[in-house]
């Protein structure tokens, strides 16, 4: 069944749409039995974790125990909800355990939360409650923040897994003392079930990333995952022997369908590391022979900014999947590292796509099929894209708008217990994305942010995107991110936070030499404030939390110990934007009636 993904490539089929692929098999159980069954698949590496493998049969063998461990909570569930699945919510970094619970819940029909280990208290509480999780379990490295929380969780079991802990192993366990994992395991029978769950059971509530609002729980069900991992499988051309490195977050549904579900899919491997690492990146690419790399944020700018060695390109990765990659640094992983990149246009939702298979166009994501369109605030669909010579966009207050599948939602199956948000996100009989883009007159598509990321300067409004890109092109920068901070008397001024390649310091006569000779950036697009930081606020899946960013605005109380410089209209150079000058400021929005965009 799997093997025949590789003849379908070398016979040059074409891969399908999202969501338009074959299912490999009935459902996730009977994949999981059938790469159990198969002698030559049961015995091929299914994880790498360090030192340690466990082949496809092992993996399976351990899958049933978590299985009947979920079948056995359902059961004893307190509200006699027989029609829901269990709920089990991970809060765990990325250890074996994490992918033994998925195929536990594969055959027993539960459904996996994956919980962001970045949003805690309150917030924990809330993704918790909101997904109705009956079981959590989590391990030493989290425990502080679910003790913290412990005492709202009445209706929540909990246990704990010691198996895979390293840093905290030792960390005391009191209060409200969690079941161990290994305790709950031996406690209920061996060997499968034998349960037959449905394609549409849900398998996972996938978070987004929560970067402009509280995060949405995406329904994912065995369909979906399947027919994505069969998809991925496919276009990354994956073989028994590959094997795919994972150390983006498997609560991200990067990680869970572009890194693991292909491995599933095609009877390959996956090696684990707990989280990314960027000096840890390549020996450990090395050490498991990765052929096939995920990503999704900023990663490939913090690998491309480690110190380069003449033999990084002597490695056995071939392909990297992932989004969010800015061209320039796309093309210098590529060339350092010998790896094809395919940065694809996507969210967790899954319901736009592009053709990759496209000639390359600088900074285009793919040609755009007959069903995608850019709408604007208004509702009417945007001009094409115009350029000047240098490549600059010359029209986007006309060109962009959000990025829409007018054909329907695709794979998307909704979010759930929010009704609200998914009657939004398919109004209309569409698809709408959230997301900033400009298709030019040849329908490639350009991402430009988010449709909360606008920036207001002037009377004329800009997306945060085409600024980042441009600015994240000087040589001195790892990271750009671009943001709108009030202005006196109305709109906005931008604001760029950077962090620094190592070794460089942030100069503010060439950077404002610099932007004053580059063709890329628009003269209003010019940052007024720079924040030079150590490190910039994320997600738990590297995307840069922008929001909290133009909440702490130039604030020294809520910056630290972060570098500021201003350039006022008409100088030439930035200087140091200093306490008086924030005071100063203060004053003049205070003196305008601008003073509540002081705080939010």
């Amino acid at each position: 069944m799997q093997d025949s993904i590789v003849t379908a490539l070398a016979l040059g089929i074409t891969v399908p749409a999202p969501g338009q692929a074959n299912l490999p098999a009935p459902n996730a159980a009977e994949l999981l039995r059938a790469n159990a069954s198969d002698p030559v698949i049961a015995a091929r590496p299914a994880i790498h974790w360090a030192a340690q493998t466990w082949t496809h049969g092992e993996y399976v063998a351990e899958s049933q125990r978590w299985a009947q461990l979920f079948l056995s909570r359902r059961q004893s569930r307190s509200d006699g909800n027989d029609d829901r699945p269990l709920h089990v919510g991970l809060l765990l970094d990325n250890t074996p355990d994490y992918l033994f619970a998925l195929g536990g819940a594969a055959l027993s029909g539960s459904t996996i939360v994956g919980l962001n280990h970045t949003r805690v208290g309150e917030h924990l509480v809330r993704d918790l409650v909101h997904t109705h999780v009956d079981l959590l379990i989590t391990e030493p490295e989290h425990w502080p923040e679910v003790k913290a929380v412990a005492a709202q969780l009445d209706e929540c079991e909990l246990l704990i897994s010691h198996r895979f802990s390293t840093e905290r192993a030792t960390a005391q366990i009191d209060e409200r003392q969690p079941e161990e994992i290994d305790a709950a395991l031996n406690q209920v029978p061996s060997g499968d079930a034998g349960i037959e769950p449905s394609e549409e059971t849900p398998w996972a509530l996938i978070f987004t990333s929560g970067t402009t609002s509280a995060p949405k729980a995406v329904i994912c069900s065995q369909r979906r995952l399947l027919t994505t991992g069969n998809r991925l499988a496919s276009l990354l051309e994956l073989g028994p022997t590959d094997v795919g490195y994972i150390c983006m977050p498997l609560f991200h549904s990067n990680a869970l369908m572009v890194g693991w579900m292909p491995s599933l899919v095609a009877g390959c491997a996956v090696g684990l590391r707990r989280k990314f690492s960027a000096s840890h990146w390549l020996e450990d690419v090395r050490q498991y022979q990765a052929t096939y790399f995920n990503y999704t944020g900023k990663p490939l700018s913090y690998l491309v900014a480690t110190t380069e060695l003449p033999d990084d390109a002597n490695n056995s990765l071939r392909v990297a999947f992932g989004n969010e990659g800015s061209p320039q640094v796309i093309e210098q992983f590529s060339e350092r590292f010998g790896v094809k990149v395919i940065d694809a246009f996507g969210s967790t939702e899954g319901a736009i796509a592009v053709n990759r298979d496209a000639d390359p166009r600088q900074g285009a994501m793919g040609i755009a099929g007959e069903s995608l369109a850019i709408i604007s605030e208004q509702g009417e669909p945007c001009a094409a894209a115009e350029f000047d010579a240098a490549g600059s966009l010359l029209n986007p207050a006309e060109c962009i708008g959000e990025i829409v599948n007018t054909a329907g939602a695709g794979p998307f199956e909704g979010y759930y217990n929010n009704q609200e948000a998914t009657a939004a996100a398919t109004r209309q009989g569409w698809y709408w994305s959230g997301d900033l883009g400009y298709l030019d007159q040849d329908r490639y598509l350009y991402f430009a942010g988010r449709t909360s990321d606008w920036i207001r300067v002037d009377g004329e409004n800009f997306p945060s995107g085409p600024i980042e890109s441009a600015l994240s092109t000087h040589p001195d920068f790892v990271l750009a991110v671009a943001y709108g901070v009030p202005d006196v008397h109305a709109g906005d001024q931008v604001m760029a936070a950077v962090v620094m390649r190592p070794g460089r310091t942030f100069d503010p006569s060439e950077f404002a030499s610099w932007l004053d000779a580059s063709a890329e950036v628009m003269t209003k697009w010019r940052p007024r404030y720079v924040r030079v930081a150590q490190s910039l606020p994320t997600t738990g899946t590297n995307k840069v939390l922008t929001r909290q960013l133009s909440t702490q605005k130039y604030r020294r109380s809520e910056i630290g110990s972060d570098q500021l410089w201003v350039r006022e209209r008409g100088d030439a150079v930035y200087r140091e934007f200093t306490s008086s000058d924030e005071q100063q400021l203060r004053s003049e929005l205070q003196q305008a009636g601008r003073l509540r965009f002081w705080d939010i």
